[in-house]
C-alpha cells in the first residue's frame, strides 16, 4: 500500500493550530470569525476546525508580487465593514 503525500498532516487543526499556521494570535483568527472575514471554519459539537486547504485559500487571496499588484482577492482586517454588516446593523 502507497503512503499518502499528506499522510502525518492533519486536514483539520483548532483556532491555535490554525493561528499559528497563519502566523496571527489565536484572538485575531476569533476576532475574524466574529466579523466574517476569515477563512472557512466548521463547526463540529462546540468544538471549531479549520481546514488546512481552507486556510491555505484564504491566505493566497492576498498574495501580491508587488505594492502595484492588485492581486486576485482581498484579505479584510478582522473588525467590521460595512460591506459585510448586516442590513440596518452597523
Amino acid at each position: 500500500m502507497n503512503a499518502s503525500p499528506t499522510q502525518g498532516v492533519p486536514r483539520f487543526v483548532r483556532t491555535q493550530q490554525a493561528a499559528a499556521y497563519l502566523g496571527l494570535s489565536h484572538r485575531t483568527l476569533e476576532k475574524h470569525r466574529t466579523y466574517g472575514t476569515g477563512p472557512a471554519y466548521r463547526k463540529l459539537g462546540g468544538r471549531v476546525l479549520y481546514a488546512i486547504d481552507d486556510l491555505k485559500a484564504w491566505a493566497d487571496r492576498g498574495a501580491r508580487i508587488s505594492t502595484s499588484d492588485p492581486g486576485v482577492g482581498e484579505v479584510l482586517p478582522a473588525k467590521r465593514h460595512a460591506v459585510l454588516a448586516e442590513p440596518g446593523r452597523l
